[in-house]
C-alpha cells in the first residue's frame, strides 16, 4: 500500500540486492462458470476497503469495491474469486481463504503478508501477483520452496512516475517547511517569522539518492530544474556516461561518502534482509547536520526509533514519505508524529504515492495480464515482472543471497 531496486532496472549492489476503522468487510460471493480455459481456480484478493470514497470515486480500482476491475473477466474465465480487507491475524478471512487459493493478489498499499507460515498452509497457491511494485511483503526464499516453487510477480513500472513525483513534492515540501505553514494557516494564525525561520530553497542544495532505477533516475531527471548544486547516486552500477551527462549528476562510491555531502536524501531501493534496517542511529549520524531524509520505498529499510530521534534531535531537520512498518501503521508509531525542535519536520502520509488513479489503472491492467499468461497456461510473462518463478530468483533486484 506495497529494491539497489525493484523499481529500478538495473540489479542493485550487494548491499541492495536480496541475496482506523474500516468499513465492514464485503461479504464475498461465489460463483461457478463453465471454464473457458486450461486452469480453472480460486482467486485471493486482499485490497483496502474504499467504503463511501469508492462511490464517490469509480476510478479507485485499489479498493475492495472496485477489485482491481478483475470480477467479471476472471469468472468470465471459470474462476472463483474472494476480496478482502482482512489479512491480520490467524482468523483473519485472508488466513481462511489462502489454504485453497491457487492465486493470491495483494498490493504493498495494504498488504497481505505471506510469510513462511502462511505459505505452508496454502498447499494449493502457485502464483502470487503483487498489484503494484515490491513483493517484500512475500517470503521469497519460502515462496521458492512452497509447492514446487510459487511463482511471484508484480507489475513493474505501473507506478514509478506517480512515486518519483511524489519523492519531489516530499523534497519540496521539506525544504520550504510547508507543513507547519499551512497549518498555521489552519488554526487562524498569522506568523511568517516563525515559519520562515526553517524554510529554504532547494536550489544549489546537495541531493542524493539511495538507488538509481526506474524511480531514482526519475527523480534526478526531475530535479535537474531546480539548479541543485549537485545530484548524486549511490548504486553499484553506474549510469552510463551519456545518461549522466543528460541528467547532470554523479556516481559515488560508497553511501556513507553520499550522505555526509547531501543536504537532501532519497531512499529507492529494495527492502531485503540487507537493507533491514539500513537507515539505523549510526548510519544516521554520518549524514549531514540538519539534512532531509525521504523514503518512499519501504518503511521497515529505516529504524523508526532512530529518524524520530534523530528528528527530535534537530540532526534530521526533516522526514517524509509514504512507507510504513507494518501497514496499515499503528497509531502509536512514533513517525505519525516525529517533530524537529521546532515543532515541524515531518511530512508523512499514508502509503498512497504510488496508488494514484492513474497508477491504479497501470497496476489494474498489468495484474490481468499477469493472470491471463498464467490461467492460458502460456505463462508468457513479461520477464521484468518475474521475482521468482519455478523455484528461483528472476531478477537480481531482489537477489540470490536471499536464498538460504
Amino acid at each position: 500500500m506495497v529494491f539497489l531496486s525493484r523499481s529500478l532496472p538495473r540489479a542493485s549492489s550487494a548491499l541492495f540486492r536480496k541475496p482506523t476503522q474500516c468499513h465492514p468487510i464485503r461479504h464475498t460471493a461465489y460463483r461457478s462458470l463453465t471454464a473457458t480455459s486450461r486452469k480453472q481456480g480460486k482467486v485471493l484478493l486482499v485490497l483496502y476497503d474504499g467504503g463511501e470514497h469508492a462511490d464517490q470515486q469509480p476510478l479507485l480500482l485499489g479498493t475492495t469495491e472496485r477489485e482491481l476491475g478483475l470480477r467479471q473477466w476472471i469468472e468470465s474465465q471459470g474462476h472463483t474469486l474472494v476480496t478482502t480487507s482482512d489479512k491480520e491475524g490467524e482468523n483473519s478471512k485472508f488466513d481462511q481463504e489462502l489454504v485453497d487459493a491457487e492465486v493470491i493478489i495483494t498490493t504493498p498499499f495494504h498488504p497481505g503478508y505471506l510469510t513462511a507460515e502462511r505459505l505452508a498452509k496454502a498447499k494449493k497457491l502457485k502464483l502470487a501477483v503483487t498489484a503494484g511494485i515490491g513483493s517484500d511483503h512475500v517470503d521469497l526464499n519460502a515462496a521458492n520452496t512452497t509447492n514446487g516453487g510459487v511463482t511471484v510477480a508484480e507489475v513493474t513500472g505501473s507506478n514509478v512516475v506517480s512515486v518519483a513525483e511524489h519523492v519531489v513534492m516530499t523534497i519540496l515540501l521539506l525544504v520550504r517547511n510547508f507543513v507547519p505553514a499551512h497549518e498555521q494557516i489552519e488554526r487562524g494564525d498569522w506568523n511568517v517569522a516563525a515559519v520562515a525561520k526553517n524554510e529554504f530553497d532547494l536550489e544549489n542544495k546537495v541531493v542524493g539518492t539511495v538507488a538509481v532505477g526506474r524511480i531514482g533516475e526519475r527523480v534526478l531527471r526531475r530535479l535537474r530544474a531546480f539548479d541543485c548544486k549537485e545530484l548524486l547516486y549511490f548504486d553499484y552500477q553506474p549510469l552510463s556516461a551519456e545518461v549522466e551527462k543528460e541528467i547532470g549528476c554523479r556516481r559515488v562510491d560508497t553511501l556513507e561518502e553520499m550522505l555526509g555531502q547531501c543536504d537532501v536524501v532519497t531512499i529507492n531501493c529494495p527492502l531485503h534482509e540487507k537493507t533491514k534496517g539500513l537507515f539505523n542511529k549510526e548510519l544516521i549520524s554520518k549524514m549531514k547536520p540538519g539534512a532531509w531524509l525521504v523514503n518512499t520505498a519501504r518503511g521497515a529499510i529505516v529504524v523508526k526509533e532512530d529518524v524520530a530521534e534523530a528528528l527530535k534531535s534537530g540532526h534530521l531537520r526533516g522526514y517524509g514519505g509514504d512507507v510504513w512498518f507494518p501497514q496499515p501503521a499503528p497509531k502509536d508509531h512514533p513517525l505519525r508524529t516525529a517533530k524537529n525542535p521546532w515543532g515541524g519536520g515531518n511530512a508523512m502520509v499514508p502509503h498512497m504515492s504510488g496508488t494514484s488513479l492513474d497508477a491504479q489503472k497501470r497496476y489494474a491492467d498489468g495484474t490481468k495480464a499477469i493472470l491471463d499468461s498464467y490461467f492460458s497456461g502460456r505463462e508468457d510473462y513479461r520477464l521484468e515482472d518475474l521475482i521468482v518463478h519455478k523455484g528461483d530468483y528472476a531478477t537480481k533486484a531482489y537477489g540470490e543471497r536471499a536464498k538460504k
